[in-house]
């Protein structure tokens, strides 16, 4: 069975960073891509970000690249996204969400969501 749980969300001033992380369990990072998504007032399920199984990432915002980053650390079972230098449009609940090997930047290819940690970006 599937399971993950985000965490390290909360608030942060503008300018600041948050690093999420998405720890899984029941299933290996190595043969599943972690993508990171966001509930804001743009978009019920915005994707910013995924980490295919083979480690490598890609980044599906441009108003965040170059300021968000993912990670994996396999042994942990633990995927991270670092944000950094963070601004009001940044803010709203982020999910992380699992399938098998390869990233997309649509949401109906996602099987598994989870509850989403809000992130707030305010002085």
């Amino acid at each position: 069975q599937l399971r993950f749980v985000e965490s390290g969300g909360g608030l942060v001033q503008p300018g600041g960073s948050l690093r999420l992380s998405c720890e899984v369990s029941g299933f290996s990072l190595k043969n599943y891509a972690i993508g990171w998504f966001r509930h804001s007032p743009r978009e019920e399920r915005e994707p910013v970000s995924c980490l295919g199984a083979s480690g490598k990432s890609v980044v599906y915002q441009d108003s965040v690249k170059g300021r968000f980053t993912m990670s994996r650390d396999n042994a942990n079972n633990t995927v991270y996204l670092q944000m950094n230098n963070l601004n009001a449009d940044d803010a709203g609940v982020y999910y992380c969400a699992p399938r098998p090997m390869f990233c997309t930047d649509v949401p109906a290819n996602f099987d598994h969501w989870g509850q989403g940690i809000r992130v707030i970006v305010s002085a």
